[in-house]
Formats: structure tokens, C-alpha cells, sequence
């Protein structure tokens, strides 16, 4: 009488691929949403928290499949192994995340001034629905900044302040940073006083030439100080995207004329929640170094 074995079979396998690969595809879609389309970062952190977690549930019951597999052959083993591939990449970018989250300072607001940062010329706001943070940066997470980022720090030029403008422009274009704001224009303007006409040179040439009408000195309509910030500042505000999650950033960058050098410093700020896990810093940092080689052979110490 012969005897066929029949191999049993690991339920939990199977139904950890097709959970798996549900979490993988709901990943995939929450990503391109929040990237190219109007989900929102609380939402997109809530929906991809959600995979992630479904991509758990898949590895437990892969697990289990594979040690069916091994203690009494069952089938399933395939299917397990798919399971593992398509949770891999909810949990990898989970798993990096809160690996900066835990060991990346909690600041959503960092600059190269810690001092006197550059100020907003409109203050971003944004509706951060479960994400609450403080609405104000405090001396203590300049002081937490300053032990993380040493090396974050502003750039002085030798060169012209309309020089250090247009290569600021150039760069941030470049960079993916979206102009929205600008003030103190006036001040990379053409020296206004060598247009001003002399009275007493127009009176002369007047005698000399008989009843010539004098031109009156037209009043400016634009004024020279910038309504934020210092006086001889210069200041642009922008929005950023990180390239691949589309994390918003909105920026500000000040220049600011000084000895004959043009100081620029940067002020980066996450526009949702407490922490933005040190994309900040590598913001600035790139722009940073993006501008050096923009403005390179001007760059001073």
C-alpha cells in the first residue's frame, strides 16, 4: 500500500504577501500623493505610519510561515520571502526616520545667525493638525543648534551686494527654492546720491546761460529701508521641497552689506511639526556650499 504524503500548508504565509504587498503599494501612493499632490504632511505621516505598520503584521506572519517551512515542511516559503521584499521598503524608510528622529536635536528652525536670526518677512503658518509644536523658537534651541551644527554658519564675500544677489538668485533657482517674498531691493540699487542734481551747480549754470527753469528734485516714491530688517539688508523668502518626499520648508536669506563684504546667512524652518529630523541643516548646508562655488574667487574667510 503506498502512502502519499501530502504537505501541509502555511495560511500565514500567504496572507503575509498579500499583506505586504497592500502595505507596499499603500506606501507607494501615500509618497506620490504627499510629493506631487495635495496630501498634507500630517496626513501623509499619519497614512504612512499606517503601511509601516501594516508591513509589521506582514513580517510577524512571514516569520511564522518560514518556521512552519522548517519544522514541518510547509508551503509557503516563497510567498514569505515576497512578504519580507515588499515590507522592506515601508519599514526601511520608517526605520530611518525614527532613527533621526531620536538621534537628530528636536528643532524645526535652524539658522546661521542664532543671534539675530533673519526675520520672516511673512510669518509661515500652517495648519499642523496632530503635529503641535511651539509657536515660538526659544534661546535653548538656539543653544541645542549650536552644540549640533557647529559648522552651520553664514559666508562673507568680497564682492558687490548686487554680485552676491545675483548669484543668491541663480543658486536658489538651481536649489528648488521658490521666491515668494523680497525686501530692501533698494539697497543693490545704482548709488542714488550720484544722481542727485547739485543746487548750487544748476544756479551757476543758469546765470550763465540766462532764464534756463531749474529742475526740482523729484521726491523718491519707493522708500530705501526695507520694511523688516536692518536698514542696509536684504532679504529673500522662499519655499522648499525635499527632492524625494516632498517635505515642506519655507526659507529666508539675508545679505547684508559690511566692510566692503556681503554677508549672506540663511533661516530654514519646517512648516510642519516639532521636528524636522535634520533636513534643516542639510539645507542650508547645500545651499551653502552651492553658493560657494556660485561665487567662487569672491568667497572671503
Amino acid at each position: 500500500m503506498t502512502i502519499q504524503y501530502e504537505r501541509p500548508v502555511s495560511h500565514a504565509a500567504y496572507w503575509a504577501r498579500r499583506l505586504a504587498l497592500l502595505s507596499c503599494v499603500l506606501f507607494i501612493a501615500v509618497v506620490l500623493s504627499h510629493r506631487f499632490g495635495p496630501l498634507t504632511t500630517p496626513h501623509f505621516l499619519a497614512l504612512a505610519g499606517f503601511a509601516a505598520a501594516m508591513a509589521g503584521v506582514a513580517v510577524l506572519l512571514a516569520t511564522t510561515g518560514l518556521a512552519r517551512l522548517w519544522h514541518v515542511g510547509a508551503r509557503g516559503g516563497k510567498a514569505a520571502l515576497a512578504a519580507l521584499l515588499f515590507a522592506l521598503l515601508p519599514l526601511g524608510v520608517t526605520g530611518a526616520a525614527a532613527y533621526a528622529y531620536f538621534y537628530k536635536p528636536a528643532l524645526y528652525d535652524v539658522t546661521t545667525d542664532t543671534v539675530s536670526p533673519p526675520p520672516w518677512l511673512a510669518e509661515p503658518s500652517a495648519a499642523q493638525d496632530w503635529l503641535p509644536r511651539l509657536g515660538t523658537v526659544t534661546p535653548r534651541d538656539r543653544e541645542v543648534q549650536l552644540d549640533a551644527y557647529p559648522g552651520l554658519s553664514g559666508r562673507r564675500y568680497e564682492g558687490a551686494l548686487d554680485r552676491v544677489y545675483q548669484g543668491v538668485r541663480k543658486v536658489a533657482t538651481a536649489y528648488g527654492i521658490t521666491v515668494t517674498a523680497e525686501g530692501g531691493l533698494d539697497n543693490i540699487l545704482t548709488d542714488l546720491e550720484d544722481l542727485v542734481i547739485d543746487p548750487k551747480k544748476v544756479t551757476q549754470g543758469a546765470e550763465a546761460l540766462g532764464d534756463v527753469p531749474i529742475p526740482e528734485a523729484r521726491p523718491l516714491e519707493t522708500p530705501l529701508i526695507p520694511p523688516v530688517g536692518g536698514a542696509g539688508d536684504v532679504l529673500l523668502q522662499g519655499e522648499w521641497r525635499s527632492p524625494v518626499f516632498g517635505f515642506r520648508f519655507d526659507v529666508v536669506i539675508r545679505l547684508r552689506e559690511e566692510a566692503e563684504t556681503s554677508l549672506v546667512d540663511m533661516r530654514a524652518a519646517s512648516r510642519y511639526g516639532p521636528h524636522d529630523l535634520g533636513i534643516g541643516a542639510s539645507l542650508v548646508e547645500g545651499y551653502l556650499k552651492a553658493l560657494d562655488a556660485e561665487l567662487l574667487g569672491i568667497a572671503g574667510d
